[in-house]
């Protein structure tokens, strides 16, 4: 009896424990999966510039670290440089975590690539996405080679995740046709979300996080977020192609206008300002090295010493070709620096020309030009040579032996004879000026009167 009641047990036991073990596994599973599944936000906000690139490189970095298992990037972009577009595009290519773009705003031009190149794409109601024509500085539309590049990069990007790739040559070619998504012939496409949706560019419509993490199928996970910080704003906002010619222009004008005025004040202080700001932003986004600061020191250094020191130019010649090198070396571009440069060498002999011109006798800028002179007034005495006197007669106030004074037309002045004494009060005539020197003669027929 009691062996048959231990087998029951036994067998009850078992029944339990497989009953268990399951949903026991299950529940774990469940919270393994909501431990393990971390999502970071990273937004993608403003212009695309190197700085942005920066940023994302470090985001990227730091959510790998952190075992990370999605990346969302929140998109608000007009666009901005192909360069770090496409160095942004490789990042993502790279990475093994899968990347969604949640475009909360709008996704245009390089913004759309970058969008492209993402696993997923989920867009608001009011979300737009496309218009990637390249356009120069200028703002009109880069050469055939540019443009023949753009357009198969965006074609890949298309077909990197099986999109139909004549949506996204759309969006960079104003030649393609697609009335039915309103671009007809001269416009390029702009997606709203719904037509994302129905040309299978977003693959779902979301109005928070909310709904990309249900979408997702990540309810339960950990959120973070990633935030640009000061220094990376800077260093946004330095790197920004509009922002470093001025940057130049007012450091370039700044220490020239320095060059004219007396002591070290406000205009080398901002000229100097806005350089190390230069330098600083391309060092924090990591396109320049201390070589770059180093070479700038001893270029300014170099042109002190031509200032100061007279020379044949060469300290100048080193020192400008030194500050141009460091410039070069910290940018990302040599291309683009070498016309930042010239466009900061144009405003500045502009903006100093016109400065001098019209503000050099107002104001603060009374400071920078001297206009002070000497006169006759202030009690100087030229030493330009007066050749009008040659041959006026006047007579010695003093003693000739053989420098004196004598009286020229109701003016006195230093002379000298040819050679000879002359006594005060004869009468003497101007044969020779140089300079400050009057050299006089006795006139021989006073003599001859007085005797």
């Amino acid at each position: 009896m009691r062996t048959k009641l231990r087998l029951t047990c036994s067998i009850a036991f078992l029944v339990i424990a497989c009953l268990l073990i399951p949903l026991q596994t299950l529940v774990y599973s469940d919270e393994e999966q909501t431990a393990e599944s971390v999502v970071y936000y990273i937004p993608v906000e403003q212009t695309v510039e190197r700085g942005l690139e920066a940023f994302m490189s470090r985001s990227f970095k730091t959510a790998i670290e952190n075992s990370a298992t999605h990346i969302v990037l929140e998109m608000d972009t007009p666009g901005g440089a192909v360069d770090a577009a496409g160095n942004i595009a490789t990042l993502i290519q790279e990475t093994e975590i899968p990347v969604i773009t949640f475009v909360k705003s709008k996704a245009i031009s390089a913004g759309a690539y970058i969008a492209l190149n993402s696993d997923e794409i989920i867009m608001t109601p009011g979300a737009t996405m496309g218009s990637a024509a390249v356009i120069d500085g200028a703002g009109n539309a880069a050469e055939d080679k540019t443009q023949s590049y753009w357009l198969s990069e965006m074609r890949s990007a298309a077909e990197l995740n099986d999109r139909d790739p004549q949506y996204a040559l759309a969006m960079a070619d104003q030649r393609i046709d697609l009335p039915e998504l309103g671009a007809g012939a001269g416009d390029l496409l702009t997606l709203t979300a719904q037509q994302a949706m129905e040309v299978g560019y977003a693959e779902s419509i979301a109005t928070n996080r909310s709904e990309v993490l249900e979408y997702l199928g990540l309810e339960n996970a950990i959120e973070r977020d990633m935030e640009v910080s000061f220094s990376e704003q800077i260093a946004r906002f330095v790197t920004h192609p509009v922002v470093i010619p001025i940057l130049l222009s007012i450091g370039s004008l700044g220490l020239v206008l320095e060059l004219y005025s007396p002591g070290f004040g406000v205009p080398g202080i901002m000229g100097i300002s806005s350089l190390l700001l230069f330098f600083f932003g391309h060092m924090f986004a990591g396109f320049a090295g201390w070589e770059s600061m180093i070479l700038f020191v001893v270029g300014f250094l170099l042109i002190m010493i031509e200032i100061f020191v007279p020379g044949f130019g060469i300290f100048g010649l080193l020192g400008i070709a030194s500050v141009i090198g460091g410039m070069l070396l910290a940018s990302f571009s040599t291309g683009s620096m070498l016309i930042y440069i010239a466009i900061a060498l144009v405003i500045t002999a502009l903006s100093t020309v016109f400065i001098f011109k019209y503000f050099g006798h107002r104001g603060p800028m009374k400071k920078i030009i001297h206009t002070d002179s000497t006169s006759t007034e202030k009690g100087y005495i030229t030493n330009a040579t007066r050749k009008e006197l040659i041959g006026q007669k006047g007579e010695t106030l003093t003693p000739l032996r053989p420098s004196g004074s004598a009286v020229l037309n109701q003016e006195r002045l230093d002379v000298v004879s040819d050679g000879g004494y002359i006594g005060q009060g004869r009468e003497i005539e101007v044969v020779y000026t140089a300079g400050s020197r009057i050299v006089v003669r006795e006139v021989k027929e006073s003599k001859l009167k007085e005797e």
